[in-house]
């Protein structure tokens, strides 16, 4: 092995280390006793176990114990809830030597081989979280099972930016077949760094069997025993390396294409490893992943993940400008003025995670009924996939009730609105629900871009409406914009982060400026699309501009994602605040008013083209521009409205504005946040003359 225990001391001296103590346990029924190896970092469930040299070496240092014992087995588990979630990145981040990441890279796949190559039978004990290369230590093994309670499984690697890079990309096609390797490692990280629960792990034998957890540790030995005694022989799938490979591999590089445009070499790399895995040759294949992550260890494309990764699981835990917690108000009951889809999908969340009455209202009884009732067909559904218990259904939906009468929401404690994007219905929402509250009722607003501060105007108590503005789809989008408004007082605040916390959102605090964070800077984005489209440029250039960036969707279809009609309106409110920046499209209007939904069809062979009727109606000049300068004039548009909402305090800090894109919009971690990626193209120094974050800032953890 490569690091020996004072090398590693030496070249990460902060690190956690997660030890690695082998203890000989007897178990029925073998003549010899089984080392149980259990790794622990000393730190309870919140702090997961991770790998950095001096765990690697301690695992080697256990390995060497239990081989010595000739055992019966050997078996890996981890501390309670958790048995290994990778590699420890605040060590990774650091590496500036080429030498020193390529030790890092051998070391895993040398102490994990170990486990591979044993002659001695090797078995996985997965008693809770593991991801990355905690998955690969779990794969190294030749057994695995996996406790019913694991909350977190999943290879998350190339939505960092990297690859699975300590025997993931050749273990597991290898275990459950090419097509299903290709849906865990690219198609799920790819997808927001999508889960993997129990059952499908099961299903796609990654692990051979599942225990309860109250005993898992003793179903899981007596099953060792039985593997060990030859009674039981898990089964191993015939892999085909021919065909199925071959389509596999092209999925894969449909999805990378798709999805990175070549902007994510982590992710280029995964696929090129997966190819190589149907050799089934571990000398080549761990060769190739070491040289692949040795190189990757050294780029801004990890860097760029990593600050990505730090924003996400530090600072969206600590939202800067937040009040003290201890001022929140509990929150017993929720109403919700509105009972369209967006009203129907908040009224489950908060039945879902708060688990207390919720009353929907709206101007009719048809319509609250059809919101009502798509609260509970959706609880049904989550009945039918086993997320809820029968019981559990049932208590869910009697929490779920509607009312034609306001009064209904005199004991709520937390009101939001979800009605017409337009601010003197707002204010009369607001109005009307003053008279039947009490004035310590928070009152939130979903708006997407109007004034916090001009709704509450009018109020008794306008100290207590806030924004609480949700993306949709609600239960898929993480990110929570709380907007304070002129008046908005600390108690209504900290509640507000309170509920968001409880709701499962990532919070961010605003300050009360139009369309907010998000909304804001797609609308730049789209804008000067837009702006290209109606002087002249073909739709398919200025739609296709930003294809480098990697970016989950191009403008125009994001445009069809979120409505044309919302689009137009949230840009008529920016024109109406930033009437130099923020231009209206009258061939957009006109695009509205005909009821067009978005620019392209599709063939029968899902190629894209515009739509006659749209090209029929669309005026254009005749100043086209090429994709590049399009490209430029929206990062330059974007890179200068940035600056702009950071010298007027809308939010804290870039690394904020940050955080809103990639949790609200989709922006790529392997691009590192808008901010940083403006840094690295030059394009913040050409627009405002100085970069937005300080040299180092994207590669440290975010505090």
């Amino acid at each position: 092995m490569t690091f020996t225990e004072a090398a590693a001391k030496a070249a990460f001296p902060d690190e956690v280390v997660t030890n690695a103590v082998t203890n000989l346990v007897k178990v029925p029924g073998l003549d010899k006793p089984v080392a149980l190896i259990t790794l622990d970092n000393g730190h309870d469930h919140t702090r997961p176990n991770t790998f950095g040299p001096q765990g690697l070496v301690s695992l080697n240092a256990a390995l060497d114990k239990a081989f010595a014992a000739e055992p019966a087995a050997i078996a890996v588990i981890g501390k309670p809830f958790i048995f290994a979630v990778g590699a420890d990145l605040s060590g990774v981040e650091a590496v500036s030597d080429p030498q020193l990441a390529r030790e890092i890279a051998q070391t895993g796949h040398d102490v994990f081989r170990r486990l591979t190559e044993s002659k001695i039978p090797t078995f996985g004990f997965i008693n809770g979280a593991v991801m990355g290369g905690g998955l690969e230590l779990a794969l190294s093994c030749h057994y695995r099972t996996l406790s019913e309670n694991t909350a977190a499984i999943a290879f998350p690697e190339v939505f960092l930016g990297l690859f699975p890079g300590w025997g993931g990309t050749q273990l597991l096609p290898n275990l459950i077949g090419p097509d299903a390797a290709v849906t865990v490692i690219v198609e799920n990280a790819l997808a927001q760094n999508k889960m993997l629960n129990v059952r499908q792990a099961a299903e796609l034998g990654i692990v051979d069997e599942v225990f309860g957890s109250a005993d898992y540790l003793e179903q899981s030995l007596r099953w060792l025993s039985k593997v060990v005694r030859g009674e039981i022989t898990p089964a191993r799938r015939e892999i085909d390396r021919g065909a199925e490979w071959d389509a596999a591999i092209a999925r894969a590089k449909s999805i990378v294409d798709g999805r990175t445009h070549g902007a994510s070499p982590g992710a280029t790399k995964a696929v090129e490893l997966l190819d190589l895995a149907r050799s089934n040759d571990l000398d080549r294949g761990y060769a190739a992943e070491t040289d692949g992550l040795a190189e990757l260890l050294m780029s801004d494309v990890l860097r760029a993940g990593l600050y990505s990764f730090n924003l996400v699981n530090k600072r969206a835990k600590r939202p800067a400008g937040a009040p003290d917690k201890s001022l929140a108000r509990k929150v017993n009951k929720v109403g919700i003025v509105g009972a369209g889809l967006m009203a129907s999908q908040l009224a489950l969340l908060f039945v879902r995670r708060l688990k207390v009455p919720v009353v929907l209202t709206d101007v009719d009884q048809d319509r609250i009924d059809k919101g009502v009732g798509y609260v509970h067909d959706e609880i049904d559904k989550l009945l039918a996939r086993n997320r809820v218990s029968p019981d559990g259904a049932n208590r869910l939906k009697a929490l779920v009730t509607g009312s034609l009468d306001k009064a209904a929401f005199a004991d709520a404690d937390f009101v939001i609105e979800a009605v017409f994007e337009e601010l003197g219905v707002k204010q009369q929402v607001f109005a009307e629900l003053e008279q039947h509250v009490s004035p310590e009722t928070i009152l939130a607003t979903n708006t997407s871009s109007l004034s916090i501060t001009a709704m509450a105007a009018k109020l008794q108590h306008p100290e207590r409406v806030v924004g609480f503005h949700f993306f949709n789809p609600v239960a898929v989008l993480p990110l929570l914009e709380i907007v304070r408004g002129e008046k908005t007082d600390d108690a209504a605040l900290a509640t507000a982060f309170a509920v968001g916390k409880q709701l499962k959102k990532s919070s961010v605090l605003v300050k009360d400026a139009t369309a907010f964070v998000v909304n804001r800077l797609l609308l730049r984005f789209l804008g000067e699309v837009l702006v290209a489209v109606d002087e002249g440029t073909p739709f398919e250039v200025a739609d296709s501009a930003l294809e480098p960036l990697g970016l989950p969707m191009s403008p125009l279809n994001l445009m069809q994602l979120v409505g044309p009609a919302i689009a137009l309106h949230v840009g008529e409110t920016l024109h109406g605040s930033f009437p130099d920046r923020f231009t209206v499209s009258e061939n957009l209007d006109k695009f509205v008013k005909a009821g067009k939904k978005g620019v392209w069809t599709w063939d029968a062979t899902g190629t894209p083209s515009v739509d006659p009727e749209v090209a029929a109606l669309w005026t254009q000049g005749a100043r086209p521009s090429t994709a590049e300068q399009v490209r430029d004039r929206a990062l330059d548009a974007i890179a200068g409205e940035i600056r702009i909402m950071l010298d007027e305090g809308v939010v804290a800090e870039a690394q904020d504005i940050d955080l809103c894109l990639i949790l609200g919009a989709g922006w790529p971690f392997w691009l590192g946040g808008i901010t940083p990626y403006l840094d690295r193209a030059g394009v913040s120094e050409r627009v405002n003359g100085k970069p937005f974050l300080s040299p180092g800032v994207a590669s440290v953890p975010v505090a």
